[in-house]
C-alpha cells in the first residue's frame, strides 16, 4: 500500500511541488543570516534548504523513471540528518525557554517531515557506496565549516551551547550517513 502510494505520479509531483515551494521558503528563511554570511561561505549556511533542493531534484528525476544516485545520497543523508537537527534545536529553544514562537511548531512538523520522506524513499534509490561517501565527506565537510568556522544556523537562545551542539551535529552526521547506508546499501545486499 504505502509502495502504491510512494510511486504514485499524481502524489510524486505533489510532493515535489511541496519540496519546491519548501525550499525555496528555506532560502528566504535564511536570508538574513546570508546577508551577514562572507561569500565563501555562502553554500554552507542554508542546510535544510539545500537537504530538501536534493530530494526535490531526486523527485523530479525520479518521477521521470531516471536515477541520479549521487543526489539521491546526498538527499537521504543530509534530509535525515537536517530535518532531525531542526526538530531537536526547536525542542531544546522550548525547554530553554519554556516558549516558541509558533513558526517553531511548523518548523518541527515540517522538518520531521523532511527526515521522514528522505527515508520513505529509500528502497528506490540506487546509491552505491561511491555515492554514499561523497555525501558523506560533503555532509561532515559542512560540520566543519559551521562548527570549526561558525556558520552554522543561527538560533541565538542556543549560542552558549555551541560546542556541545556541534558535538551533537557531528555524531548525527555518523549516525544519517550510517543510516542511510543500512537502508540503501546492506539491505539490498542482504535481499
Amino acid at each position: 500500500m504505502l509502495s502504491y502510494i510512494l510511486l504514485d505520479k499524481k502524489f510524486m509531483i505533489l510532493l515535489f511541488i511541496i519540496n519546491f515551494l519548501g525550499t525555496i521558503y528555506g532560502y528566504y528563511w535564511y536570508e538574513w543570516q546570508l546577508a551577514i554570511t562572507p561569500a565563501i561561505f555562502i553554500p554552507f549556511v542554508p542546510d535544510s534548504p539545500t537537504a530538501s533542493l536534493f530530494f526535490t531534484i531526486f523527485l523530479l528525476f525520479f518521477i521521470f523513471g531516471k536515477n541520479i544516485p549521487y543526489i539521491e545520497a546526498l538527499a537521504i543523508v543530509s534530509l535525515f540528518k537536517y530535518g532531525i537537527w531542526a526538530v531537536v534545536m526547536n525542542l531544546l529553544t522550548l525547554a530553554i525557554n519554556g516558549d516558541v514562537d509558533p513558526s517553531a511548531y511548523m518548523l518541527i512538523a515540517s522538518h520531521l517531515g523532511m527526515a521522514i520522506q528522505g527515508l520513505l524513499y529509500a528502497p528506490y534509490y540506487k546509491i552505491k557506496l561511491r555515492h554514499l561517501a561523497v555525501a558523506g565527506v560533503v555532509v561532515l565537510h559542512n560540520d566543519i565549516i559551521d562548527y570549526v568556522f561558525g556558520q552554522m544556523p543561527i538560533y541565538s537562545d542556543l549560542t552558549t551551547y555551541m560546542n556541545e551542539i556541534g558535538y551533537f551535529t557531528f555524531w548525527l552526521s555518523i549516525v544519517s550517513i550510517l543510516l542511510a547506508y543500512y537502508l540503501t546499501i546492506y539491505k539490498k545486499q542482504k535481499s
